[in-house]
């Protein structure tokens, strides 16, 4: 299958403060949109042409970089966008909530240890809730690798690349992570990720 960008679910205006219109007309627009050209590029000759993109990404980890950075990105960011939304934040779907307190012991705590995941992922990379072995677990990763080359499956991912920060938050990235995970967040979605990982 052939990698198409998808409409932001939202205006460019629609998540600021928090995220400004420029971050966004740069970050889909043009970083999301290379991933997608590089991405079907690099994809023409190769034996994953046609397969699912998750199986293009996990087929080519460790095999072939320029695909799988570009097809991990972009799967990436195809759940990024829909990872937030206008008004987000605040009252997390009741089992979530409740496998949240179960894993990390309150909300507080996953949400610190989720900002400081994102803090300490040292250079461009991703912080992750994921399902492992039925459990939620943090992870951070580097560049454009995931969850699913890891043997888990993400239900909240936030970019720290600089691209995806900089213009609005300049060298602070734990303001950056803090904003994401306190008004950002669409925990419906969440909840359906995690709804779907933990069958």
């Amino acid at each position: 299958m052939d990698l198409i960008l998808p409409d932001l679910p939202y205006a460019h205006d629609a998540l600021q403060p928090y995220m400004s219109r420029e971050t966004l007309e740069y970050h889909h627009d043009k970083h999301h949109m290379a991933y997608v050209t590089n991405g079907n590029n690099l994809l023409k000759d190769s034996d994953l042409k046609g397969k699912s993109l998750e199986e293009i990404v996990t087929g080519s980890f460790g095999k072939n970089a320029g695909l799988f950075n570009n097809a991990a990105q972009h799967y990436n960011h195809m759940l990024f966008w829909k990872w937030m939304k206008p008004n987000g934040g605040g009252k997390i779907p009741g089992k979530l909530e409740k496998a949240l307190i179960d894993a990390f012991g309150s909300l507080d705590k996953m949400k610190e240890d989720f900002i400081q995941a994102g803090v300490t992922q040292f250079g461009s990379g991703w912080h992750w809730l994921a399902v492992k072995d039925g459990k939620i677990v943090i992870m951070k990763t580097p560049n454009g690798e995931n969850p699913l080359v890891h043997g888990a499956r993400p239900i909240l991912g936030n970019d720290v690349w600089e691209h995806s920060y900089y213009i609005d938050y300049r060298n602070r990235r734990p303001d950056y992570c803090k904003a994401f995970i306190e008004n950002l967040v669409n925990w419906e979605f969440v909840a359906e990720l995690y709804d779907a990982a933990a069958k």
